[in-house]
């Protein structure tokens, strides 16, 4: 039976309005697609980090609940699981960032990867050190194995980061991956001055042909078919939800419909735009959720 493996970040968002805590969350898009696809019943394997200490206890509370099997996390004992404060600004956010990690980072079983398997990839997590390396070895292993990767390139938007020296990462990501999913944000954090569509083709093209890119007002648009789906309503306040959700709603598409790997390069015009409605529709279930899931 085919199955997905997502691989990303443990962290616990908290947002302060006024100095003062109002709401946590479990963050991370990967980690809330991994819980709605679980929720829709499908078979979710989580691959990630977290301390034995209550924070990670949150974080695998929530994942475990949903459905997701956690029995991948490598639950280290030294240590502070990452957690994230949230400030809102006037143009934005500012994002203070705290755990501290083992020397040993990512060690984690390999699970067992099959043909056609899907293997969910992204942020900061796939492209700094020291985890970068064991994490790129899984996925190679994948690529072998002949899995689907999705990989999200973007990271948490307002943390500020020098992207230079991690670079080299993100391009052997996008060689590697079946799909890219990109809000408008990301590709302005990664690629400074360039639209989606320069990005894609001066970057993305070269190594994915698939890649689905956000509007900043959550249309759709998939360069590689001419697809565009413009926004069909308000742009919401939860992006992380909304973002989690559509990565959710594509990956669970791609089950229901059966489509393997070799079949991806070759998909019409009119499935992909059906897929990308039916992604659309649980985004914006999970964006109107407490927790960033279905």
């Amino acid at each position: 039976m085919r199955k997905i493996i997502a691989i990303g970040e443990s962290v616990l968002d908290t947002m302060f309005i006024n100095g003062r805590p109002v709401k946590s969350f479990v963050g991370g898009r990967i980690a809330c697609a991994a819980a709605s696809l679980a929720s829709l019943g499908l078979p979710c394997k989580m691959l990630s980090e977290c301390t034995t200490d209550a924070v990670g206890d949150i974080i695998m509370n929530y994942l475990s609940q949903h459905g997701v099997d956690i029995k991948s996390v490598d639950r280290y004992p030294d240590g502070a699981t990452a957690f994230s404060a949230i400030f809102p600004t006037g143009s934005g956010k500012q994002i203070v960032n705290y755990g501290s990690y083992p020397k040993m980072r990512f060690d984690i079983v390999w699970p067992r990867i099959d043909e056609d398997d899907i293997v969910l990839f992204g942020s900061l997590y796939a492209i700094d050190l020291p985890q970068r390396q064991r994490l790129y070895d899984l996925l190679k292993y994948a690529v072998e194995r002949r899995a689907i990767l999705i990989y999200l390139p973007g990271f948490q938007h307002g943390i500020g980061y020098r992207l230079t020296k991690v670079m080299p990462h993100l391009l052997e990501n996008l060689e590697i991956s079946d799909i890219v999913i990109a809000h408008d944000q990301d590709i302005h954090d990664i690629f400074p001055g360039e639209t989606g569509d320069e990005a894609y083709h001066n970057h993305i093209e070269f190594y994915c042909r698939n890649y689905v890119h956000i509007t900043r007002s959550l249309g759709l648009l998939m360069y590689s078919l001419g697809l565009n789906a413009p926004a069909q309503q308000p742009a919401v306040d939860n992006l992380l939800g909304w973002q989690a959700g559509l990565t959710a709603g594509i990956i669970a598409q791609l089950f229901e419909r059966n489509i393997l790997r070799d079949q991806l390069l070759t998909l019409d015009k009119q499935t992909w735009q059906e897929i990308l409605i039916e992604a659309r529709k649980m985004a914006e279930k999970a964006a109107a959720s407490d927790d960033n899931c279905l």
